[in-house]
């Protein structure tokens, strides 16, 4: 059997191994059980960075950052829940932390303070007219909504269009509807699952969305290989 094609056979092998198993090999050393466990949770762990950043590549160095610090202290992962869910805490952990690092350039409320001819109050420009393009994008948004909306149970599309399309608050709409607050916003939030369940079965799910695969996972298990081989080598101390 060629190099390529044992190679190819030990990954189809790790493939099918639980995450236990995969735990265990990589504990003992074994560079494919690590890229398996990168390949298998890197989806996951880039999504909860950018739900939290926003930013695809601050994302990206959080999940590697995550599989760098839990390789390196994977020893003190007892088991009690899965790896997954380890991997997933660490990501959130350091994307929170980061969130938390960044800092206005200026206090808001000193800020509202200055006078309007300050040199550091930066005045932004009106909103630019509408492009053909972006009059066509809100026109194919308007015809994927409307029929759903239109969909809703009476009661709670008029809520919806109240609230989110016109932009009226909770108490205008109950107001307007001859509702209590309560009932305003236990309709809404009903209204809002409706629709999204109706996006969701039109558009098949969001699966696809975010995907972190192909050479891209695969670039990121070389790279974890490589940092973990650095923190090996570098000194431990006096």
């Amino acid at each position: 059997m060629t190099g390529a094609l044992l190679r190819a056979a030990d990954t189809a092998a790790l493939d099918g191994m639980s995450d236990a198993a995969l735990v265990e090999r990589a504990r003992a050393g074994d560079e494919g059980a690590v890229r398996t466990l990168v390949r298998r949770h890197n989806r996951r762990l880039f999504r909860v960075a950018r739900g939290v950043l926003r930013d695809d590549a601050e994302a990206e160095d959080v999940v590697q950052e995550t599989y760098v610090r839990a390789f390196i202290n994977l020893s003190r992962f007892r088991g009690d829940s899965g790896i997954a869910t380890w991997l997933t805490r660490i990501a959130l952990n350091e994307a929170l932390g980061r969130l938390r690092r960044r800092r206005p350039s200026e206090d808001i409320a000193a800020i509202s303070e200055l006078p309007a001819d300050d040199p550091r109050i930066v005045a932004f420009p009106s909103p630019p007219e509408p492009t053909p393009e972006a009059e066509a994008g809100r026109a194919q948004v308007r015809s994927l909504l409307e029929p759903m909306i239109d969909e809703l149970p009476p009661d709670f599309r008029i809520v919806l269009i109240l609230r989110d399309v016109e932009g009226m608050t909770t108490e205008e709409t109950a107001e307007h509807l001859g509702l209590r607050p309560e009932t305003a916003k236990t309709r809404l939030h009903r209204a809002r699952r409706l629709l999204r369940a109706a996006l969701l079965e039109r558009l098949g799910g969001f699966g696809d969305l975010y995907p972190f695969d192909g050479a891209r996972c695969a670039g990121m298990a070389d790279r974890v290989v490589t940092r973990l081989a650095e923190e090996e080598r570098a000194p431990t101390g006096p």
